[in-house]
């Protein structure tokens, strides 16, 4: 890029010795034709999108099935810790153990969350 050295006085006050004209000059030879190539490549690359009239029920049909299939997984590990932490309740009481009594109640409260997520996320409307 050329530059030249002028010092202007206007007002006894100097511009910093750079003429400005050929600075934007020169930045307006690379910018031009950077822009047109830019513009030209942005209207040779459209697609053209060929969208079947059916709806979306087949992109999300597999998310819901998907979806299904969770929060059954879900609702049957929920069961299971139920199951499981009702015994260990009911051993932790025959035994007056309070710690575990304690625990068994949690993993009680834990499981039933999970156990019923599937009823909460219908009556919610997923």
């Amino acid at each position: 890029m050329k530059t030249e050295k002028v010092a202007v006085t206007t007002n006894n006050k100097t511009n910093g010795g750079i003429n400005m004209k050929g600075f934007f000059g020169g930045m307006k030879k690379k910018l031009v034709p950077a822009l047109c190539g830019m513009g030209m490549m942005m209207s040779q690359m459209t697609t053209t999108c060929f969208a079947a009239g059916t709806g979306t029920s087949a992109v999300t049909q597999p998310l819901d099935n998907l979806k299904t299939l969770v929060i059954a997984v879900i609702g049957a590990v929920g069961v299971i810790i139920l199951a499981k932490n009702v015994m260990e309740f009911a051993q932790a009481y025959q035994q007056q153990d309070s710690s575990t009594m304690n625990s068994a109640l949690k993993g009680i409260v834990a499981g039933v969350m999970m156990a019923g997520i599937s009823t909460v996320l219908t009556f919610l409307g997923f």
